[in-house]
């Protein structure tokens, strides 16, 4: 299931770039890297497919995913764009696999070696996300 969901992943953001212009699939591709078990690394790799494609639960359940897999990338998907992140946390916590997979995200969201310069933006999005990570963490 590990090498579908990354041929699925990388075919869904193939097109996509970060906030800094760079492919997107390397994101996906160093959270799934960062994944200690298969669980972890599938759950990685499509941690933001549902948010940030037109892929569905639905269509993953289709394609054979466990539904402790597709509950955690749940857990990871915001509901809205008006969610509170806090709120985003909290659900967050409530699923064991998509704590660990938050971590991997969030340690590589505040991998500042990818930017040639730092604006007050991303020094507030650090912020939050250095908030989120010692919330997990703890």
């Amino acid at each position: 299931m590990l090498q579908k969901a990354i041929q699925i992943a990388i075919k869904a953001h193939e097109s996509q770039f970060d906030k800094y212009d760079i492919p997107y699939v390397g994101h996906i591709m160093r959270v799934m890297e960062a994944g200690k078990t298969d669980d972890e690394k599938i759950v990685g790799v499509l941690h933001d497919i549902v948010e940030d494609t037109d892929w569905t639960f639905e269509k993953l359940e289709e394609e054979g995913f466990a539904t402790y897999i597709i509950d955690a990338i749940r857990c990871l998907t915001k509901t809205s764009e008006d969610e509170p992140y806090e709120e985003f946390i909290k659900r967050v916590q409530t699923n064991p696999l998509a704590v660990r997979v938050k971590i991997n995200d969030l340690a590589d969201n505040m991998d500042i070696r990818r930017l040639s310069a730092i604006s007050e933006k991303d020094v507030e999005r650090l912020r939050k996300y250095h908030k989120a990570y010692k919330r997990l963490t703890l």
